[in-house]
């Protein structure tokens, strides 16, 4: 693991401590409360004892410590290659995410040195400024609650103006473009990003009415033959998904996955980068989708 067990909550936990301790905090009730904001609730039953009792041997039992200096948690130089190469990223370059002290540091890898299968090629245009300006736009209206207007053509060749409120970003990763969730807007709930122009904040005083439209979802059965580490595999890739994983005997598993409705064609073509290691049980429309997919495969000759 490139960030180790030493920068997790624990840690990080126990440095606020030991700050506040050298600061002259020695009130039990004022550390506790370090602990329920830096770590778990559970933790105030570990972590305090651990070091009053010597444990730890970090803290004294009059709750003075032996350090003389606040602890710091300094990065190593491969953790900070690691956020370099992080940080050529166009899509995180879209959030305005500052990464300070970095300038001299070589990335750990580059984009050039990794190319993404399984991904339509017509993804969005990270780095056109228009593109970037209009993604900041929304993303400070979503943090803020505030509305915003943009006008983008439908699917017949007209012109849209809209006024809403923009609830949350999703990405697509195969599709590789963002999409904006939207609430009050009556004719649409999802637009990609790439279709939106003149996106602003809206200034006026009226109030959009009506809720984040709610969101339709179904399940799919798929039989899973653990050969070549296909289980670790199709777990990872599907991680992100609320899902339920039977063992039916020492080879094969049965994964019941969540998804929402919108997702479906793109949840096909997943399910069909893992080959012969899977097979979809239920539900029948779903096979069938996959089933159109590999007879077009085959027509045009694709393996």
């Amino acid at each position: 693991m490139i960030f180790s067990e030493l920068y997790s909550a624990y840690y990080r936990t126990v440095a606020a401590i030991l700050s506040a301790i050298l600061d002259g905090e020695k009130n039990e009730k004022a550390l506790q409360d370090i602990i329920v904001g830096h770590a778990f609730g559970e933790s105030v039953l570990t972590i305090l004892p651990a070091l009053k009792t010597g444990k730890w041997q970090l803290v004294h039992a009059d709750m003075t410590t032996p350090l003389a200096h606040k602890p710091t948690l300094p990065l190593t130089t491969l953790q900070k290659q690691w956020l370099k190469a992080i940080s050529l990223d166009p899509r995180v370059q879209l959030f305005g995410v500052e990464f300070p002290d970095l300038g001299n540091t070589e990335p750990l890898f580059t984009p050039a040195d990794y190319h993404v299968y399984d991904q339509y090629s017509d993804g969005d245009p990270y780095t056109d400024p228009e593109y970037v300006r209009q993604f900041r736009v929304i993303l400070s209206a979503i943090q803020n609650g505030t509305q915003i207007k943009f006008n983008m053509v439908n699917r017949k060749g007209n012109t849209m103006y809209v006024r809403c409120r923009p609830v949350r970003l999703e990405y697509s990763e195969k599709d590789d473009k963002f999409r904006l969730i939207t609430a009050g807007w009556r004719a649409v709930s999802t637009v990609n990003l790439a279709k939106i122009h003149n996106c602003a904040h809206y200034q006026g005083t009226q109030k959009v009415k009506g809720r984040e439209r709610e969101e339709l979802y179904d399940t799919v059965t798929v039989k899973v033959c653990n050969e070549r580490n296909a289980l670790e595999r199709f777990l990872l890739n599907f991680a992100h998904f609320e899902k339920q994983t039977e063992k039916l005997d020492k080879k094969h598993y049965q994964v019941r996955i969540r998804y929402p409705l919108n997702d479906q064609p793109e949840m096909v073509i997943r399910m069909l980068s893992f080959g012969p290691m899977i097979e979809v049980t239920e539900p029948e429309a779903f096979r069938a989708l996959m089933i159109e997919k590999l007879k077009k495969q085959l027509d045009c000759k694709i393996k």
